[in-house]
């Protein structure tokens, strides 16, 4: 059996641990620079808050509901996942952690468990231990454990959060009950094409023949159709590194210079490395964009944007950084207000795995300098060393008026108590 566990309303979650006051009442937390809305708590849904709302549109409605508006606390998110995932990896000895607030779990030769109890218990610890509250999702496969656990959410008290799909008159109902746009892995665009020929539900896609699921829908759209039949087709996956790496941020203010831009290119350049040090690889290639604000229909507008193919594989700072200032000169336009940059680093290698050229190859003394430097910065705060082209007194921070502390990760952020 499998289980998808999922932490309900995660950011808005996160937020009330440390101020249970705003239970009941809703919440939303905005992307970097406090731009748009990127998580909603049930109340923030059911007045009419949409994902992806510009957050200056909707500052009137926010007043009148009495919503409370946070900036993204990333550090704070990230510390309270691993927290429930450190828990939810005591109860099964195979999980995939399918991102920041859902895993999945395999359970094997545990056919005499009782997962009801199983289920309560995860629910109750996770919920007792660090204060976020789950849902419990129990199928044969995958993709039905996806829709076991979107019940659970949907009827919570009748569920106690956990659902169980084990019966195949179970699985019937669950279809029937889902609809293909709400089916895990079945896009906007696959869902336009299936209503097209009359399916509704999930059991409808079911229904259809391989054919023509792997003539429309790729091979892919087979595995999730036999998914949904209970035959586990889907498998495990282990956490593979990443593809690519991408940095970009939009700007306080316009800027206009191009020491002002390229600082920030610098900057993302070197945020990009430290990541790519993290897993061990090296980049063949990055893709550097610029752009102006396309919302300022006054101003001019200018998009700029090149492909760097790297002579030879690096995960320096020092050495990316310098393609990244030689790349941003060719796309640099005077005269423009700049809004945006970003950079994405791809063409990934393992970095045992680099083949040396005849000609050109990465200093090998850097290994050992690189090293050095995320040790100290790891120990004494992100980015206390930095590149002499680096902003030393960063003013550039992102726009985060609404950003509650770091209460799990900064000790001077820890909540005081006085008895």
């Amino acid at each position: 059996m499998y289980a998808l566990v999922d932490c309900n309303n995660f950011y808005a979650s996160c937020e009330r641990v440390f101020r249970p006051e705003l239970i009941g009442k809703p919440i939303v937390v905005l992307s970097n620079n406090d731009g748009a809305v990127i998580a909603r708590s049930n109340e923030a849904k059911e007045i009419g808050i949409p994902m992806g709302a510009v957050a200056f549109q909707y500052e009137q409605m926010f007043r009148e509901h009495q919503v409370e508006v946070f900036s993204a606390n990333f550090a704070l998110y990230g510390d309270m996942s691993h927290r429930v995932m450190s828990i939810l990896q005591q109860f099964a000895p195979e999980m995939e952690i399918y991102s920041i607030d859902e895993a999945f779990l395999l359970f094997k030769g545990c056919e005499k468990f009782d997962l009801k109890v199983l289920g309560d218990k995860m629910v109750s610890q996770v919920r007792q231990w660090t204060g976020i509250p789950i849902s419990v999702g129990f199928a044969p496969s995958k993709a039905l454990a996806k829709v076991a656990n979107r019940i659970a959410k949907k009827y919570p008290v009748q569920t106690n959060s956990c659902h169980i799909i084990q019966s195949e008159e179970s699985r019937l109902k669950a279809l029937k009950w889902l609809k293909i746009e709400d089916v895990w892995g079945v896009g906007r665009q696959h869902a336009k094409r299936l209503c097209h020929v009359g399916v509704k539900t999930a059991f409808d896609f079911t229904q259809l023949s391989d054919a023509w699921v792997r003539r429309n829908m790729s091979v892919l759209g087979v595995r999730l159709k036999h998914d949904l039949l209970g035959i586990p087709t889907i498998q495990m996956e282990e956490v593979n590194p990443k593809k690519s790496i991408t940095t970009s941020r939009s700007f306080e203010r316009n800027l206009v210079e191009f020491e002002e831009v390229k600082e920030r290119v610098v900057t993302f350049m070197v945020m990009c490395a430290e990541k790519l040090r993290k897993q061990n690889s090296c980049c063949n290639s990055f893709y550097l964009f610029l752009k102006t604000n396309s919302h300022r229909q006054d101003l001019e507008q200018y998009r700029g944007a090149t492909l760097v193919n790297l002579p030879y594989p690096s995960n320096s700072t020092l050495e990316l950084v310098h393609f990244a200032t030689e790349a941003l000169k060719t796309i640099f336009r005077k005269g423009f207000r700049y809004k945006k940059a970003g950079v994405i680093i791809m063409d990934f290698i393992p970095e045992d795995k680099v083949q040396l050229t005849l000609f050109e190859n990465s200093n090998p003394r850097h290994h050992e300098l690189m090293k050095t430097l995320d040790e100290v910065n790891t120990k004494l705060g992100q980015q206390k060393i930095k590149l002499a082209s680096q902003d030393q007194r960063r003013v550039w921070k992102m726009k985060q008026e609404k950003k509650s502390p770091s209460y799990t990760t900064k000790v001077q952020d820890l909540i005081n108590i006085v008895v």
